[in-house]
């Protein structure tokens, strides 16, 4: 259950707020975030080896499983786990995500998400290489990308300082992935299997590739993602019902 979401779609508007300029350790914060094709030049030095943004947190081992169902009732079950492993991406070393999609034990969808985090505590979005199944076999890679290959571009996947009316890009690579999002409220309620959340952040995601597409994502501190509901372009749920979290 979502507190206010109504009252938030209407009231609240799409203007640019930009990200103070600070800097953390001596490294000066990207300002503003990018947005569409803008180019972005990322230095090595400036991302840390940890993922710990207090609303997208990811230590090797954790696993978030979730439900995922449409309105006819069918479910999938998504698995998304953070492994050890890591990808060279723009000379940044880039945590590898394991996110895996199935229905009735089959196999849907087998992606490795590519996140990285700046000294600001940024998460951006470096790629992924996704596949689509049917019946076993590999019917699509389509959004497919990896930054700094064929003009694709990172993106932030969580700022660091989540601000209402903050806009973004969380992706681009020109007509294949161009996913952007905008932070809606800081202190919205969640109610999902796993349990009831409060004070989270509600951001709204969209496309120009697919105008039709609008998807509402809400994100609680010391958790990541506790609840996606897809509101245009299909109207899928799908909820957190279990946490593993690394041993301490």
């Amino acid at each position: 259950m979502l507190r206010r979401l109504a009252t938030l779609i209407v009231g609240i508007g799409l203007a640019t707020a930009a990200v103070p300029s600070t800097t953390a350790g001596g490294v000066t914060c990207p300002s503003p975030l990018p947005m569409g094709a803008d180019q972005v030049a990322l230095d090595p030095a400036d991302f840390v080896g940890r993922i710990d943004n207090a609303y997208l947190p990811m230590a090797p081992g954790a696993r978030w499983t979730y439900r995922e169902t449409d309105p006819e009732g069918a479910r999938q079950r998504v698995d998304v786990t953070v492994t050890s492993r890591t990808r060279s991406i723009l000379g940044i070393d880039a945590v590898v995500v394991h996110d895996k999609v199935t229905a009735r034990g089959q196999l849907v969808e087998n992606t490795f998400d590519w996140y990285a985090q700046d000294a600001c505590g940024n998460v951006w979005y470096m790629g992924e290489n996704t596949k689509e199944y049917e019946h076993g076999v590999v019917v699509s890679t389509a959004g497919s990308w990896e930054a700094g290959v064929d003009g694709a571009q990172p993106g932030v996947i969580m700022p660091a300082q989540p601000q209402v009316g903050l806009i973004y890009r969380q992706e681009y690579y020109a007509g294949e992935a161009e996913d952007a999002a905008t932070i809606l409220g800081l202190d919205e309620h969640a109610q999902v299997p796993f349990g009831h959340f409060r004070d989270v952040v509600l951001v709204k995601e969209y496309t120009p590739l697919h105008h039709r597409f609008l998807e509402y994502k809400l994100y609680a501190e010391g958790v990541g993602m506790v609840l996606a509901i897809a509101v245009s372009g299909g109207s899928d749920r799908e909820e957190l019902v279990r946490l593993d979290s690394p041993p301490a």
